[in-house]
């Protein structure tokens, strides 16, 4: 399980939604091995004056925030990371100083989905090797 936040300036995500999504999707499906039916992403435009940044960074700045399962190797975060930050910025045509990402990783029994907890899912693809799959 893995979910994507996109935050950036609203005219820049209208105009990269769909191959940002791309994207990234292709990443977690390549390198986390989630299932291709398995796309969970929220844009969160804003106005340029509620998204604050470094003088150094364009308007094309985005932030992407993942949260998934723990349990993945750190080699399988770094990939996925260092997939991102070369894809999307060669993708989008953007600088890759303006692409920032984070990993939050909680415990499956900190998830709620489809009426259970997430250690109580029985899931069709592996999380981590130090999580039992069904």
């Amino acid at each position: 399980m893995a979910h994507y936040k996109i935050y950036g300036e609203r005219a820049h995500l209208a105009r990269h939604r769909s191959r940002l999504s791309d994207i990234l999707h292709g990443c977690s499906t390549e390198f986390l091995k989630l299932p291709e039916e398995k796309r969970f992403h929220r844009f969160i435009p804003l106005e340029p004056e509620d998204f604050i940044r470094p003088a150094d960074r364009t308007s094309a700045y985005t932030v992407i925030e993942i949260s998934m399962f723990e349990g993945r190797a750190p080699e399988t975060k770094r990939a996925l990371l260092h997939a991102i930050m070369e894809r999307v910025p060669a993708g989008l045509g953007i600088p890759v100083e303006d692409v920032e990402i984070t990993i939050f990783e909680t415990p499956r029994t900190n998830w709620g989905i489809r009426g259970k907890t997430g250690d109580e899912l029985v899931l069709g693809y592996r999380v981590g090797s130090n999580i039992q799959q069904q």
